[in-house]
């Protein structure tokens, strides 16, 4: 049989060595490959179908769409359309707002920038974003990006981004010696740019508020303390919420566990919006930000703006995270996890540190010694006992998610109890086999 890889492109891989099952369908968390067999999915795919495969109400809902109206460019109006941005708004909190419609994350990124500089009269305003971060692979997101994949492919500060370091508490790059501090002196950092740019340079600052593909969860203090430093200079702050959002951190969106008064200026979106089904993605912004571009022309737009067959999916799947109850669920099977987890750390000296917690999101870091926090490999690079880990797993029927030392557990928010532990059963015995010593330096 012919190898897709014959025929296509992949990203991020080097192509002539992609080489990876098909898969022809899907039901709850788990993926039905081409030869029958069943992979359960703890990754979510790219942190993205928070439904799971094949959820019943969001193919339903784009059968139903499709029949009635399959396209209409955003020159004119579109019920899925209308009823997914009043939706947002009012889960989001944001009544008042309004939401421009992207095709992706990278995009939603990209234009929230665009937004955020129109807003504030500053054209060409500086962004500010950290290292370490993901935010795209286009070139005006990966200027965005602090990411070691794309840094060499742009040069940032040409695009008027000025990258801050990261709130990565395990190996703080101020020196602090707590998560709180940690969290504290990466807000400080954001603040010492935009006083050495000055506020009327600058014109967001555009951050994760939870763990992306880089595995850095912030501590408590950072989401605070930069809004209280945006806020104090007059800078909007863009909260990138493409990978966080819908449940997968224990709230409709992440930064909601921090209150109402560190709210996000724009908030972008994707993944979850539609559970992956159809691509989507959104711009969220403030009453205020929408009143300061209201009565000026608006220079942006795609083809796709807002396709009423992704909002049509987007309307059911906000439906299905409400009457399922899969934030709240997302809350206590997260837990759980996470508990799970420290157990597994306790009897596994090979993890250095556990992050997440909030919602069915966590980040497992390994490391070659926990006392002095050796990496099993420089980052990214990824081990050969990791990549022996993942494989077998998948040989087993478990199919985790990682990079580079690290492995990232984002189930859908629809996974079965049962499936839950059974994948961490799974990890803990090839944590076994793959990293035999580390039992005794955990012990």
């Amino acid at each position: 049989m012919p190898n897709e890889r014959d025929f296509v492109l992949h990203s991020w891989c080097v192509p002539g060595d992609w080489n990876a099952p098909t898969v022809v369908g899907g039901r709850g968390a788990n993926l039905i490959l081409e030869d029958g067999r069943e992979l359960l999915d703890m990754s979510s795919l790219v942190e993205c179908s928070n439904l799971g495969h094949q959820h019943p109400k969001l193919v339903a809902a784009i059968k139903a769409q499709v029949d009635k109206l399959a396209f209409v460019t955003a020159a004119w109006g579109a019920a899925p359309r209308r009823a997914l941005a009043e939706r947002l708004l009012e889960v989001a909190g944001f009544e008042g707002g309004r939401v421009f419609f992207t095709l992706g994350g990278g995009d939603a990124n990209e234009n929230a920038v665009r937004i955020a500089r129109h807003a504030s009269k500053k054209p060409r305003g500086l962004i500010i974003t950290r290292d370490r971060s993901y935010h795209g692979a286009t070139y005006m997101p990966m200027a965005l990006s602090g990411d070691a994949r794309t840094a060499q492919q742009v040069d940032a500060e040409a695009w008027g981004v000025r990258h801050v370091p990261p709130p990565y508490a395990y190996r703080c790059p101020f020196g602090s010696t707590t998560a709180d501090e940690c969290g504290r002196r990466a807000a400080d950092a954001v603040a010492a740019v935009i006083d050495k740019e000055t506020a009327t340079r600058v014109a967001a600052v555009l951050m994760e508020v939870d763990a992306g593909s880089n595995g850095i969860v912030p501590p408590e203090s950072f989401w605070p303390e930069l809004r209280r430093v945006t806020r104090e200079r007059g800078i909007f702050l863009v909260a990138d919420e493409v990978m966080s959002g819908f449940g997968r951190c224990g709230e409709w969106f992440a930064w909601q566990r921090y209150g109402e008064e560190n709210r996000p200026d724009l908030m972008t979106l994707a993944k979850g919006l539609t559970a992956a089904t159809i691509p989507l993605g959104a711009v969220v912004m403030s009453p205020a930000v929408y009143e300061s571009i209201e009565h000026e022309m608006f220079h942006g737009g795609l083809t796709y703006c807002g396709h009423p067959l992704s909002c049509a999916a987007g309307v059911a799947a906000i439906d299905a995270y409400r009457e399922e109850k899969l934030i709240e669920r997302s809350r206590r099977l997260g837990a759980q996890m996470f508990s799970e987890l420290g157990k597994l750390a306790a009897r596994h000296g090979v993890i250095g540190d556990v992050r997440g917690g909030k919602g069915l999101f966590a980040v497992v870091e390994l490391v070659a010694d926990r006392a002095t926090k050796a990496p099993l490999a420089p980052w990214p690079a990824q081990p050969d006992a990791m990549r022996a880990l993942l494989a077998t797993a998948r040989d087993e029927g478990v199919s985790f998610g990682s990079r580079g030392n690290l492995l990232i557990l984002a189930p859908p928010l629809v996974i079965a109890e049962d499936e839950l532990a059974t994948a961490l059963a799974v990890l803990d015995r090839l944590l076994t086999r793959f990293f035999p010593a580390s039992l005794e330096r955990a012990s």
